[in-house]
């Protein structure tokens, strides 16, 4: 049988091989003392309260749940598309390019694009920072490779560089990544290289939330131990004491009349978590860890007093998609073209997500939307058929066309001299006197 991990360090502690030893005989695998990734895990992060706060502690907290699911989900269900750009400065789907269905379809053999770039983003959300191991036959890349932050260690060399190594979960065996051959995207930084973890910046307003959910639920649980107090004036006897415990109980579970004896009493207790101010701490702690993933709280189910339906909803939509998903996409569209590409294919080739995606599920939106592209001459028929997997149908559905109800004033005249000169024709094979445009009319 294994020894408590207790037992293990203090075996360690007194035994000349020290510490580090024990805990390898404990785990099963090495594990060093200067292994930044294992202690940080271990440990986690201490609050102002002292509260232990984790990755997977926070995870805990419906809020952060709620706003790491939605931030990543949506974006992965984003298309992301691969491009090369023309001379006259339009663009193709790179469909002949290796990493088009690398990014689109399938990065590696065991996961499709919306699982990958799911706990990318997932990845940049709770630690700070993504990391993609590239696959290369040759020059080309084959396949991306998603590294548990948890298990990267990155280091500074004297020379200015970095150095990343990475513990397998499989062999547990570490090795060093070299740069060509990784994907880094920091999320917010303060150095331009390591992103910021919002769990360990955020410790205190989640270590005082994981703190309230349980003073929550331990005063909950406190309130239904007793529902009521008897009182008598007499005294009584353990065992007649126990008798009224257990008639108060059954009558509590199974219903009934209480019988009690001798001019006692009984007032019910009752519980008020307002006045406890429990709903709400909970709720301000919503507000608050939402501030840090820059998510509305009504976009996570915390209704408010404010609109959630109508126009106020789409205008909270707008606001997500400008100022929480962008930011997110853009930078992995920059990683892609910093890290997956040749100096020559950057001049061509790009990455980009198609945020109109988000229109799939509104279906008089994605309407509206196509009917003005199309009307102002900015899409073709067949482009907006191709938008929704729909097979062109050539000639004018491949012409960009206009609304011509609003000409300029210069051109009104322009448009009128045919139809004048229809009519005079006409006028003229019915034996009519007709006044040609610009012509001086004939004196009576």
């Amino acid at each position: 049988m294994h020894k408590s991990l207790t037992a293990a360090i203090a075996d360690g502690v007194r035994a000349p091989i020290g510490i580090k030893v024990a805990l390898q005989s404990w785990l099963g695998v090495p594990i060093s003392l200067q292994d930044g990734a294992f202690w940080r895990e271990w440990s986690g992060t201490h609050s102002f309260i002292g509260k232990q706060v984790t990755v997977d502690k926070a995870l805990q907290l419906s809020t952060v749940w709620s706003c790491v699911r939605l931030i990543s989900e949506t974006l992965a269900t984003l298309p992301l598309g691969f491009y090369q750009r023309r001379e006259n400065g339009s663009r193709i789907d790179a469909t002949g390019h290796n990493l088009y269905s690398l990014l689109h379809r399938q990065p590696n053999g065991d996961m499709t694009a919306v699982v990958f770039w799911e706990v990318v983003v997932a990845s940049m959300l709770l630690w700070g920072n993504a990391y993609i191991e590239i696959n290369r036959s040759g020059s080309t890349v084959i396949a991306l490779q998603f590294l548990h932050p948890a298990r990267m260690i990155v280091r500074r060399l004297f020379d200015g560089s970095y150095e990343y190594r990475y513990r397998d979960a499989a062999t547990s065996r570490e090795r060093v990544l070299s740069e060509n051959n990784l994907m880094h995207i920091p999320a917010f930084s303060t150095d331009g290289r390591l992103g910021l973890s919002p769990i360990v910046y955020g410790a205190n307003v989640m270590g005082t939330a994981i703190e309230t959910d349980k003073a929550s639920a331990e005063t909950f649980r406190d309130s239904t131990r007793a529902s009521g107090i008897v009182t008598m004036d007499a005294i009584f006897k353990p065992t007649q004491r126990d008798e009224i415990r257990a008639h108060v109980k059954k009558v509590s579970a199974e219903g009934g009349v209480y019988v009690l004896e001798k001019g006692a009493g009984f007032e019910k207790l009752g519980f008020d978590p307002v006045s406890a101010e429990l709903l709400a701490s909970r709720s301000w702690n919503v507000e608050e860890m939402c501030r840090w993933y820059r998510v509305d709280p009504s976009m996570i189910g915390h209704g408010g007093k404010d609109s959630n339906w109508g126009t106020g909803l789409e205008q909270k939509m707008i606001w997500f998609l400008t100022f929480t998903l962008r930011h997110w996409c853009v930078r992995i569209e920059q990683a892609v073209h910093k890290s997956l590409l040749t100096p020559v294919e950057r001049q061509t080739y790009f990455a980009a997500f198609n945020l109109e995606g988000l229109l799939r599920a509104d279906s008089a939106s994605r309407a509206a939307f196509y009917s003005i592209m199309v009307n102002n001459g900015i899409m073709t028929s067949d482009e907006v058929r191709a938008l929704e997997n729909l097979a062109p149908m050539g000639g004018n559905a491949a012409v960009l066309r206009v609304q011509s109800a609003m000409v300029a004033i210069d051109d009104m005249n322009k448009g009128s001299n045919a139809a004048q000169g229809a009519s005079d024709a006409l006028k003229a094979w019915l034996g009519i006197e007709s006044v040609s445009a610009g012509a001086p009319a004939k004196e009576q």
